[in-house]
């Protein structure tokens, strides 16, 4: 990219993350929707200087899960929960809720430094702080350290990246919205190249990235990538070299293991050898830079439309805990039809906690089978069409039973 260019994208830059029409969010919390996050100043040495808002719901869960949320540039930690709904996911399943917050003199445009190494290097800057607001609130509610999780949007979701790959002991999987993989800018420059072009890397070198980025060997995180195929801020092709990288720190092969459509959107898994779902990829279909929202399977809405917060008629953050094994309970079915590939094996069964419809006893009309939480794939053709059944006469039946049996003539 010529430094011509750079300047030009700079001097865009915020109409680009659309800054401007970011007061979408302050109006309403002002108007009397009151933010249910704290915040907690004490949390360690905050080598990033970041800061620490938590929601912790009344009636939580023994051994509680925490999902860390990461906000999007020019957003705050209020106002992304509120455009998002996860506190009051949180209050609905019982887990706990961290959500860090920039500052405007570490970025101006108050995003996460996710391309600076000295913030994304394990025990250093923005990371650190991160881990050490982590290891508060743990301390504080009883956190289940098997059961934390972490998700963010567009700079948030490239600090999630970095988070999972220096800490991946940490967290259990991981959500990246609208995010690009780690490891591939350490300045400015590569950051802008990533955003616009994202140059596609051999999956060797971007597992490198993450193996290198700690001492650990496994297991590693599972993760889930959402990114709108219209966004125009962050390339939608680093939703494949984030898969790309992780297939390849996970041991999986390139090719999905099957794919289906979720709310009208198509969806990729794959899964390990224990059966369970370590990666997934979403694909929202003419969506532009933002998360996407909708209505979930259980009939509630989370969160609000506002800027980088848009109507798509999925509910990621819904979708997302469902995918850290969150929302455990009656669910409505999910349909979705796979476009099964030649040679795949039989999806194998998530554990027990995932809730799988299976398929009916009859397919319906233009479906080939049900993919909720996983891939189940394809029957045979459906039967040609048969003529009306005739009536059956049980009294008929009975009687000819009997006098087969002796017992009438």
């Amino acid at each position: 990219m010529s430094l011509a260019k750079n300047i030009e994208f700079l001097r865009h830059l915020p109409k680009l993350h659309g800054l401007n029409a970011w007061d979408g969010f302050g109006h309403p919390l002002l108007r009397g929707n009151r933010s249910p996050l704290v915040e907690t100043s004490e949390f360690g040495s905050n080598p990033g200087d970041l800061r620490m808002f938590s929601f912790v719901p009344k009636e939580l869960r023994p051994q509680p899960a925490l999902v860390v949320v990461l906000h999007g540039c020019g957003q705050t930690a209020a106002g992304y929960d509120l455009g998002t709904g996860w506190s009051t996911l949180a209050k609905h399943y019982g887990f706990a809720l961290l959500m860090p917050e920039q500052q405007p003199t570490n970025n101006a445009h108050s995003c996460f430094n996710w391309f600076r190494p000295e913030d994304t290097r394990r025990g250093h800057g923005e990371a650190c702080s991160i881990r050490q607001m982590i290891a508060r609130i743990v301390d504080d509610h009883h956190i289940d350290r098997k059961r934390i999780f972490i998700t963010g949007l567009s700079a948030g979701g490239a600090m999630t990246s970095a988070m999972l790959a220096t800490y991946p002991e940490t967290f259990a999987g991981g959500a990246v919205i609208a995010g690009l993989p780690y490891g591939v800018a350490s300045n400015v420059r590569e950051a802008l190249s990533g955003m616009m072009q994202s140059p596609p890397r051999p999956s060797g070198e971007l597992g490198n990235f993450v193996r290198n980025a700690s001492k650990h060997r496994g297991p590693w995180p599972r993760v889930s990538v959402w990114h709108g195929s219209a966004d125009r801020t962050v390339n939608p092709a680093n939703a494949d070299e984030i898969v790309k990288q992780w297939l390849d720190v996970h041991g999986l092969p390139a090719d999905p293991m099957s794919e289906g459509m979720v709310d009208g959107y198509p969806r990729q898994i794959w899964w390990n050898d224990e059966g369970e779902t370590v990666i997934e990829s979403y694909t929202i279909t003419d969506m532009a830079h933002g998360t996407p929202l909708g209505m979930a399977e259980n009939d509630e809405r989370y969160g609000a439309t506002g800027a980088f917060l848009i109507e798509a008629g999925i509910s990621s953050s819904y979708h997302i805990a469902n995918f850290f094994g969150l929302t455990d309970g009656v669910r409505q079915p999910q349909q979705a039809s796979p476009t099964a590939k030649p040679g795949l094996k039989e999806a194998p069964k998530e554990p027990a906690k995932k809730k799988i419809r299976l398929p009916s006893p009859a397919p319906q009309p233009d479906l080939a089978a049900v993919l909720w939480p996983h891939a189940i794939p394809a029957r045979g053709p459906k039967p040609a069409a048969q003529g009306p059944r005739r009536r059956f006469d049980v009294g008929a039946a009975i009687t000819r039973a009997l006098t087969a049996a002796g017992l009438m003539k």
